[in-house]
């Protein structure tokens, strides 16, 4: 198939001329989505087919809205083509952006041009990804065709969009540290998107963690509890016969309350340390090893300024039945009988952690997301829903394997004043303790439930951030 120059490709289509070849090959299209052979696609037909091909349920639902002119709920043929016809329009405006030199062609070299002038520079490797998750023929370059049907069921309608669902990737919050924050550009600075997400993303960390509070109440009691042979069913049945099912929600407030100053603090530091790395120039994005040592930092700027509402969480955790009122009497009888001191205890494991943590989340991520990306390069440039989130199941396990035990230990120094008479023991203490008395699997007692949490919390994640996203008009 061969079209004309833009300009009179352009001009056909505003006087409504359409190429033979066009028409026939949009026929053939509509043929294959409409399955029961009514003459129209309803949405059922459309999500069926386009799932299949690897088009997500969001715009398949965006396709329908913008094509769906009588909001019947299903296409005809001629909203089906009129769709077609729009959007093929602001895809061959937005190819011919790219193709600088106007060879037919997209290059590595014109993808790091394009992304740069709307202020986002990608590296040649990154570029080289994008490529070769739309180059069909192994060419190393992308023609109209491939562009057009990579894109035809992807509501995106600009650059800015493009350059969006190319830069953007999955971080979900799962109750754990999540280090190395999202890049923006300064047009979404500006413009608030930054905001909006970060509240949208607190909105998702918050349903989650208390949808997994018990997990998480559980893991706590088990850390701290559980050499004296508690099991995870008798931890459970223990708090629920102390205090009742709601005490399963203990520390929860506190939990949810952390996540805006975290989010916010970490997300400004970040953006600090990562103009002191890479200077002031806009659009500067970081490579792996930068993000991980940005991404480090920033969490252990956040983790410093917000670390006595760590210690509160884990008291209000593990306390019995009325031994508090609220935060604010915890927060008293600790400063009253331990002094100031006792809201950093465990302040040294826990910024250790942050290193081991954010190193292999970050590079176990972007391993397994890259893999799948020269693997199954026919697919999207943004790898998918499914896939993003099991890699990031997968790289935060990791994560966690590699840092639990300083997080042992970090709870055990916050949690050890509560005992009357405990030792105080420093973190070196604590570490020969619990390899004395119980051998290094001790150092990992707790896990089971704080990876029974990932997947419902992850789940729960992404579902309550989509609907965020779309309430306070963030692109999906």
């Amino acid at each position: 198939l061969r079209f004309p120059s833009c300009w009179t490709w352009a001009r056909c289509q505003d006087n409504g001329v359409s190429d033979p070849e066009q028409e026939k090959r949009w026929a053939e299209l509509f043929d294959q989505l409409d399955l029961n052979k009514d003459g129209r696609v309803d949405v059922n037909e459309l999500r069926t087919r386009l799932t299949a091909w690897g088009i997500g349920r969001s715009e398949v639902d965006e396709v329908v809205r913008v094509s769906d002119t009588d909001h019947d709920g299903q296409l005809d043929f001629e909203e089906f083509t009129q769709y077609l016809r729009t959007h093929e329009r602001e895809l061959r405006l937005m190819f011919h952006s790219l193709d600088r030199n106007n060879d037919g062609h997209i290059d590595v070299g014109e993808i790091q041009l394009s992304l740069r002038s709307l202020g986002v520079n990608v590296s040649t490797e990154q570029a080289s990804r994008i490529l070769q998750s739309i180059d069909r023929d192994g060419t190393m370059t992308i023609d109209w065709n491939e562009w057009r049907d990579h894109f035809l069921f992807n509501p995106l309608h600009n650059m800015e969009d493009i350059a969006h669902y190319w830069k953007h990737s999955l971080m979900l919050d799962i109750g754990e540290q999540l280090t190395v924050p999202d890049e923006f550009s300064e047009k979404e600075r500006r413009s608030g998107v930054v905001w909006r997400q970060l509240v949208a993303g607190a909105m998702a960390g918050a349903v989650s963690r208390t949808g997994t509070a018990p997990l998480d109440r559980l893991k706590v009691f088990l850390q701290v509890h559980g050499s004296s042979g508690v099991s995870l069913f008798g931890g459970l049945r223990g708090m629920v016969q102390e205090g009742g099912l709601r005490s399963l929600w203990r520390g929860n407030g506190i939990n949810v309350l952390k996540i805006a100053p975290e989010s916010a603090i970490k997300f400004m530091a970040y953006e600090q340390i990562k103009w002191l790395i890479r200077g002031s120039k806009e659009g500067g994005s970081l490579r792996v090893q930068e993000r991980f040592i940005a991404g480090s930092l920033a969490g252990a700027t956040a983790q410093t300024i917000i670390y006595p509402m760590e210690v509160l969480k884990t008291r209000l955790t593990l306390r019995k039945t009325g031994q508090y009122s609220g935060m604010a009497d915890c927060a008293k009888q600790i400063l009253r009988k331990e002094g100031v001191r006792a809201f950093y205890k465990g302040y040294v494991p826990n910024t250790l952690g942050i290193i081991p943590y954010a190193g292999i989340d970050l590079a176990v991520y972007e391993t397994l997301k890259n893999a799948w990306l020269q693997r199954y390069c026919m697919g999207s440039a943004d790898p998918g829903v499914l896939v993003l989130l099991g890699c990031g199941t997968v790289s935060s396990t990791c994560g966690q394997l590699a840092s639990y035990p300083l997080a042992l230990i970090r709870t055990h120094m916050q949690a050890q004043a509560s005992a009357d008479g405990a030792p105080q023991l420093s973190m070196v203490g604590q570490f020969k303790h619990i390899v004395s008395h119980e051998g290094v699997p001790g150092l990992y007692r707790g896990i089971a439930p704080n990876f029974l949490k990932v997947i419902p919390a992850v789940s729960i994640s992404y579902v309550v951030y989509e609907h965020m996203k779309k309430a306070l008009g963030v692109g999906s």
